[in-house]
């Protein structure tokens, strides 16, 4: 478990993704996500300069998706979604690889497509995020999948959408990012994306091999909380239980 609260914000990407939320709701999970100190925001390409603004000078990244939410769209399209936003200031990309494509072993098309994405990011000090959905794959695609991103020089690969099955448990998300930490070398990061509903669940994932685990945060933070005032009796210690809400 994180010793410290940034240790354990930093982990932390705060989905807002909804197609349903209004303006009001993304500002809101905004501010959630900077008064928390939380390692990232992943965002609609229509939310980018918003969150982008919201979250000027603060610690919080923010990741805007593309191709999303199922990796559908041609090639062409995904990349003209990814130009765009990086000509809109985006910094983190997080692209969704097509599982059509790849159940298809369509493999040197997934491969292309990385490759031409991530070199469009890195011209502009951008980094790119592979989405795999893991849980249409078999343990053989997503292995091939990972080293295709691992070649494109990928910063990280996620292990699903948020928008895959409903019946994904943590037990499978466990698995898939075991399999896909022993699969890529260190400095490629590991993407869990799961919902949590407490702490023990998030450091489980990180002692798997995650390096950022997305997901809704209110009752994990509040656990933190609880967690720490009682550790302390009811003194906070300065930088470590931030500002929570």
């Amino acid at each position: 478990m994180p010793a410290t609260f940034e240790e354990f914000a930093e982990l932390i990407a705060l989905p807002l993704l909804a197609p349903e939320w209004s303006a009001a709701e993304v500002w809101a999970g905004l501010d959630l996500a900077k008064a928390n100190r939380l390692g990232a925001v992943v965002v609609r390409p229509c939310d980018l300069e918003v969150a982008l603004r919201g979250l000027a000078g603060a610690a919080t990244r923010v990741v805007a998706v593309a191709g999303f939410p199922h990796g559908t769209q041609n090639t062409a399209t995904k990349l003209y979604e990814v130009r765009d936003l990086l000509r809109r200031g985006a910094k983190e990309i997080a692209l969704v690889v097509g599982t059509a494509q790849l159940r298809s072993r369509e493999f040197q098309q997934v491969q292309t497509e990385l490759l031409q994405a991530v070199e469009a990011c890195h011209k502009e000090g951008a980094r790119l995020t592979a989405i795999l959905e893991c849980a249409h794959l078999t343990e053989e695609l997503k292995v091939i999948a990972a080293r295709a991103a691992e070649r494109a020089e990928a910063g990280a690969v996620a292990t699903g959408t948020g928008f895959g099955p409903p019946a994904v448990g943590l037990d499978a998300v466990l698995q898939d990012v075991a399999l896909l930490r022993r699969n890529l070398p260190e400095e490629v990061g590991v993407d869990a994306v799961a919902t949590l509903t407490g702490m023990d669940q998030l450091g489980s994932l990180r002692a798997a091999g995650a390096t950022r685990v997305q997901s809704a945060v209110t009752a994990i933070l509040e656990e933190w909380k609880a967690r720490q005032t009682a550790a302390v009796g009811q003194a906070s210690r300065p930088g470590e239980l931030g500002s929570l809400l």
